[in-house]
């Protein structure tokens, strides 16, 4: 399974709760919109740990990684070890 599918996997589940009515591309401002607050956030930093065995740094927690789907998968790219 591709990263943004896993994330939009993730969004609606633990954000939406299921909802799937919501239009959410992967360019949906995720914090701006309200889909993802500040709990959302940290809940995140949780699936990613979990899910791709990153450590994500609390200086890393800004609006730039954290606010679309193609962002946070753009971050998790860049922080998987390639080999």
């Amino acid at each position: 399974m591709e990263i943004n599918e896993r994330i939009r996997e993730f969004v609606v589940e633990n954000c939406l709760f299921g909802d799937t009515s919501v239009d959410l591309t992967d360019d949906t401002a995720l914090l701006d919109s309200g889909i993802i607050d500040s709990t959302g956030v940290i809940e995140m930093v949780f699936f990613i740990s979990e899910t791709f065995g990153l450590e994500v740094p609390a200086e890393d927690m800004l609006p730039e990684n954290f606010n679309s789907i193609a962002r946070l998968s753009a971050y998790i790219e860049q922080r998987i070890p390639v080999g």
